[in-house]
């Protein structure tokens, strides 16, 4: 039993309501995060430019936070991420090679899960990586990366402090078409 669990519907915090029918009353991680509405609150526009208007675009979104995740070793976070990257039409396999070694990672991937183990490792993009990522994904990108690293960082911190139960959605789904990359 978690010290802070995902709160339910009838626990819900007043000050945060109107929150309760978007995205942070769908998942159990930000059920989690209601136990401090202010903080919540905060979140909520951050969270909507990571995830809904980064520069990066959905599929290479997706692989950062895969590679962030990974990095982090947050089993929810994983899980949530290999069905949100399959409904991107992810293969497995793509998906297991960014949990792997950095020489598994092909393409653009491997860029960009170059620049996420530099973050996690060295704490910033080196100068020589710098100029090769913006000719790939923009200058706009390479901050969007980084803000992708540090917000999946946050909820991974989060997650491996008071792990949360996996999803009723995402559980059934992994039940039913097993992750093949593991």
């Amino acid at each position: 039993m978690t010290r802070y669990p995902p709160l339910d519907n009838t626990h819900w915090p007043a000050e945060i309501a109107d929150m309760q029918a978007g995205f942070a009353g769908r998942l159990n991680v930000y059920r989690v995060m209601a136990h401090h509405p202010a903080l919540l609150r905060a979140w909520a526009d951050l969270r909507d430019h990571v995830v809904v208007k980064t520069a990066l675009g959905p599929e290479l979104s997706e692989v950062v936070i895969l590679r962030a995740a990974h990095w982090m070793g947050s089993d929810y976070e994983w899980a949530h991420h290999v069905s949100r990257a399959r409904a991107l039409g992810f293969e497995d396999h793509r998906i297991a090679r960014l949990a792997g070694p950095i020489d598994e990672i092909t393409g653009q991937d491997q860029t960009i899960a170059r620049a996420v183990d530099a973050l996690m490792t060295t704490r910033a993009i080196p100068p020589q990586m710098q100029g090769p990522l913006e000719a790939e994904i923009g200058k706009e990108g390479i901050f969007d990366l980084i803000a992708t690293v540090g917000f999946y960082s946050t909820l991974g911190f989060i997650l491996n402090s008071f792990p949360p139960p996996l999803d009723e959605a995402v559980a059934r789904e992994l039940r039913e078409t097993p992750f093949e990359g593991a």
